[in-house]
């Protein structure tokens, strides 16, 4: 099945837009399909405020209007435990409000940027999305991340070669609570890292340290700025630590 087979059975669909690679190309591939799609994205604590941004530009660029639903994720126990289970309940919670909107606009299916290369698997996640009823194009047609990165280059998508970037819930270990302070801390960090140059790295908080975990072939470069490093990163965590094993 093609993606335009998808849209001519399901001509009307609500689509969780994330800003990132794999739903741009979908929103994309929708329009031209000629399907009435309705973007919309969740707002919670654990998205970065760049994510949020790319998918407004993304649907400025396409021609749509995008619906921005703000979620105080962080008021959800579960999610806030931070216990393994904290993707189920969280998926659960910013699909159940995308789903609510859906039906009240009158969209009778939801869908989402899931790619053939993401594994289902046990992933709580997943779980969530399929106890929903919310489906994913990419993956019933057969499209992996590489697929979906081509595609998005050839459309023209300033998305084709963004780094998959996991929301900053990841960035805690299991069982610390997560609290605003901390998501901030967080983001803060990593954008004075992108400021200084830094790509497809993670900040993780470990004991109230920052452990940076960059690609490879930036290892060397942190080391050389470390000082730089260390004074951007301190107002937030006790201490920066770098991780030698490859992100």
């Amino acid at each position: 099945m093609s993606l335009c087979d998808f849209f001519r059975k399901n001509p009307r669909v609500t689509l969780a837009v994330s800003g990132g690679t794999d739903s741009s190309y979908l929103l994309y591939a929708a329009l031209k399909s000629g399907a009435d799609v309705l973007p919309c994205t969740v707002k919670t604590q654990f998205q970065p405020e760049f994510e949020l941004e790319d998918a407004r530009r993304l649907a400025g660029y396409l021609g749509v209007a995008l619906t921005v639903i703000n979620c105080d994720i962080l008021s959800c126990p579960k999610v806030a435990g931070n216990q393994p289970d904290r993707c189920y309940y969280c998926k659960k919670a910013i699909f159940s409000l995308l789903g609510k909107r859906a039906r009240m606009e009158g969209y009778p299916l939801l869908i989402d940027g899931t790619n053939a290369s993401d594994d289902a698997g046990d992933r709580l996640g997943m779980r969530a999305l399929k106890e929903l009823g919310v489906r994913s194009p990419l993956r019933e047609c057969g499209l992996d991340k590489s697929a979906v990165r081509r595609r998005s280059q050839a459309a023209g998508l300033f998305t084709w070669d963004k780094p998959s970037y996991a929301c900053l819930a990841t960035r805690f270990p299991t069982g610390v609570l997560i609290t605003e302070k901390l998501l901030q801390n967080v983001e803060d960090a990593e954008n004075s890292l992108f400021q200084l140059g830094f790509s497809n790295f993670r900040v993780r908080f470990f004991h109230g340290a920052a452990r940076l975990q960059l690609p490879a072939d930036q290892l060397e470069r942190a080391v050389h700025l470390r000082e730089e490093i260390h004074s951007r990163l301190s107002p937030y965590f006790s201490g920066v630590l770098l991780d030698l094993k490859e992100r």
